[in-house]
């Protein structure tokens, strides 16, 4: 795997020769990078308590000090204490939220982290994941804002585009960005079918085609590991297995409401070929959702607790030896923000946390997401319901990945690389070029020019105009035209909007959009005033397929996107760019064809507004363009 930067990663700091907390007479050959991999795990394994054993099986939220120091105590984010995590608990994998806009100082934390493990007795490294940020999105539950990093659209854009070279060159962007800071786990990519169209986790998705998502996804992970997982590599946890689209009603299981899986259209095996694509691209883990299937003869209980998913499914019938770790928070309930998070504990919400946490092993899963409850397995053991042999089983697997990627003769990043690297001017201008690309022509009407004897499409329009413009800065609008107050004194109207959802009773749930797809009825009167007064472009977010039926025929324009600035819609707009973006999905008519489908099977909804497929280019005719919304 070669860099796009051409700097060497590994000619930063690296590990001291043997960790600074080593007591006399530990074998330290397993610091030997001459030795085979599988010889360095059994030497270290041999040495490892029991305590130190389980702190391998927790993987939870870690905060960030100001300017890049370690975190002393909780935060509001979920994160601990440091030293706690990784003295008292014997822990070293940590998940990443929000990190300092300045790379170097991310960075500077990340070797700061590793020095502290590198002190205790084993000195194992720590391992940091992270979900995507690389992106507009902000739900700390899903994804984050990019910040210093490239930004592209969401994996649903890069479906948009649909080029297999274009999203492996996204993921090894990104790879070299989270290298650079210290991140050596994605917790994605999101390879679910969209089938259900009102889930709210669809955004991080491929859409819902088969053959499409296992492409794409597969793409994906050769970008972020290349041919093989290595030093060079970030290794990818790939989820949902077995697919997580099939939402009774399209709720999210985050929430009790929504943790039923059904499978109507009797469609379970369709869910699991993206992740045949997956398995066959080398993914290192999984992860499987927080759902539990009904009615498919499988154990009702969520899916991190489903041993004939895991091991009969995934294990034995697939044939997979990597890291399998569960979502965030099935054992503990939590408090975030002040709030109640209860555990996604699906169909055993009756067992302890305890008996939670053996029915994960006992399924055949390997760490605890979200969660830092060692004691408990540590308890487990010395009661003797659960082997050592057994835990022995997972902590190989967790500790060969830590040897694999270079971790233990690498552990640390450079400062000054990192500040480089990550949002270089190179990435930037490749993630802005996506995001223009990804931006979908649905509609294109004529409109009278009186110089000419036919109608011609609106898009794209000329620079210099008058815009009137909502949900664009003003000033940015200003450098493609003449900004003014109302649609009455304007040319064109430009008017951005995000697809609708229902407000939910708590904080974390308004950040899952769910429920219907219309929008309201203030919002459709208001676009069809302005659509009346001047000729109207609307851009449409579609993190959800909107119902678009009573605006088609009133504006002159729309377009969709899943991730663009409004640069990179202007530039489309104004002809600077061509759209080239394709439906990822059907957009349904109405929502009783929505409320009719069968959430496992993909393009059901009946009568489609525009189909998966859709996208005009300026070259086609305003004839052609009407006769396909129509």
């Amino acid at each position: 795997m070669t860099d796009l930067q051409n700097v060497d990663t590994e000619a930063s700091a690296p590990s001291t020769a043997e960790p600074a907390g080593a007591e006399p007479g530990l074998d330290t050959r397993y610091r030997d990078a001459s030795l085979p991999v599988a010889e360095r795990v059994e030497i270290l394994l041999a040495q490892m308590t029991l305590e130190e054993k389980a702190g391998l099986f927790f993987q939870t939220v870690i905060g960030i000090g100001p300017d890049g120091v370690l975190a002393e105590e909780a935060d509001e984010t979920g994160g601990g204490s440091t030293d706690e995590f990784v003295n008292d608990l014997k822990m070293n994998h940590f998940n990443i939220h929000q990190a300092p806009d300045d790379p170097g100082a991310f960075a500077e934390w990340h070797n700061r982290l590793q020095e502290l493990a590198a002190s205790t007795r084993l000195g194992i490294p720590v391992t940091i994941s992270s979900d995507p940020r690389n992106s507009y999105s902000d739900n700390p539950l899903a994804a984050l804002f990019a910040g210093a990093f490239s930004v592209w659209p969401e994996p649903m854009g890069l479906a948009a585009i649909g080029d297999e070279a274009t999203v492996e060159r996204f993921a090894d962007i990104a790879r070299q960005e989270y290298t650079a800071v210290g991140i050596r786990v994605a917790l994605h990519p999101q390879i679910d079918l969209a089938t259900e169209p009102r889930w709210s986790r669809a955004l991080q998705t491929f859409g819902e085609d088969v053959e499409l998502a296992s492409r794409l996804g597969a793409a994906y992970i050769r970008g972020f590991q290349g041919a093989e997982l290595g030093p060079d590599s970030v290794a990818t946890m790939t989820k949902h297995f077995p697919g997580g689209g099939p939402q009774q009603d399209g709720e999210d299981p985050h929430f009790a409401h929504g943790r039923e899986q059904v499978y109507p259209g009797g469609e379970f095996e369709l869910h699991l070929k993206p992740f045949e694509a997956a398995f066959e691209a080398g993914t290192s883990q999984i992860m499987p959702y927080y759902g539990m299937p009904v009615g498919t003869g499988l154990e009702e209980v969520g899916f991190g607790f489903n041993k004939s998913v895991i091991t009969g499914l995934l294990r034995e019938r697939y044939g997979f030896d990597g890291i399998v770790c569960t979502d965030w928070g099935l054992i503990n309930d939590d408090e975030i923000m002040g709030e109640p998070f209860p555990a996604r504990a699906w169909g055993v919400e009756h067992l302890s946390p305890r008996e939670r946490v053996k029915k994960v092993i006992d399924a055949g899963c390997d760490q605890f997401g979200g969660e830092a409850c060692p004691e408990l397995l540590v308890e487990l053991v010395r009661d003797g319901e659960i082997t050592e042999e057994r835990l022995d089983a997972s902590a190989r697997r967790l500790l060969r990945e830590k040897f694999v990627l270079g971790l233990f003769d690498h552990r640390f990043v450079d400062v000054e690389r990192a500040r480089r690297v990550v949002g270089s001017a190179e990435f930037v201008a490749a993630g802005e070029a996506a995001q223009r690309a990804a931006i979908t022509l649905l509609v294109n009407t004529g409109r009278a020019d009186a110089s000419a004897e036919a109608s011609s499409p609106t898009l794209p329009i000329a620079r210099g105009l008058k815009l009137y413009v909502e949900g664009v800065e003003p000033e940015i609008a200003a450098e493609y035209g003449e900004v003014v107050a109302t649609p009455a004194e304007a040319d064109v109207a430009i008017l951005r909007l995000v697809a609708p959802f229902e407000q939910r009773p708590t904080f974390f749930e308004n950040f899952f959009h769910s429920g219907s797809l219309d929008f309201p009825d203030e919002v459709v009167a208001h676009v069809r005033a302005v659509a009346a007064a001047v000729p109207t472009v609307v851009d449409v977010f579609l993190d959800r397929p909107a119902i678009l039926t009573p605006i088609v025929d009133d504006v002159a324009a729309i377009t969709a996107n899943w991730g663009a600035s409004a640069r990179a819609l202007l530039d489309v707009v104004t002809g600077a760019a061509e759209p080239q973006g394709r439906l990822p999905f059907d957009l349904p008519r109405s929502m009783a064809a929505v409320e009719a489908s069968r959430p496992d099977v993909p393009f059901d909804t009946a009568d489609p507004l525009f189909r998966h497929g859709h996208g005009l280019r300026y070259s086609d005719s305003s004839v052609e363009q009407v006769e396909q919304v129509e």
